[in-house]
């Protein structure tokens, strides 16, 4: 039986050409919320799951997702011709369900009393 799982390792490559396809999605997403209220932002993701207060009327908004997705598993087969004949070798790799933390962050300043966003980290790869 081959330990080798060629299935596996041509999905994690369609997925980092994907993800590299995609760069700048998420960045170019949350570039059009600079200059706007953090509203803005609470209005199409709802509220964030940490502030953090930077001093100076600065402070980081933070979103953070969780996604899960179910990576389904391969089986493949050769007939191979033994010395006792004919016989049919399979190979499984299992499925297995993959989980992907990601988050986005805004920084605001303060003004006219509200919050103002001025800039955002970039988020990892994984997450544009």
């Amino acid at each position: 039986m081959s330990t080798h799982h060629p299935g596996r390792l041509s999905s994690k490559l369609l997925f980092i050409a994907i993800a590299v396809a995609l760069a700048g999605c998420a960045s170019d997403i949350m570039k059009n919320y600079v200059g706007q209220p953090v509203e803005s932002v609470v209005l199409d993701y709802g509220p964030p799951t940490a502030i953090v207060d930077l001093g100076q009327g600065e402070r980081a908004y933070q979103w953070r997702k969780i996604s899960t997705s179910a990576v389904s598993g391969t089986s493949s087969g050769e007939v191979r011709q033994t010395k006792h004949g004919t016989v049919y070798e399979e190979t499984e790799t299992p499925g297995y369900i993959e989980r992907q933390e990601c988050f986005y962050t805004f920084y605001a300043r303060a003004s006219g009393g509200r919050w103002f966003i001025t800039n955002f980290r970039r988020p990892k790869l994984e997450c544009e």
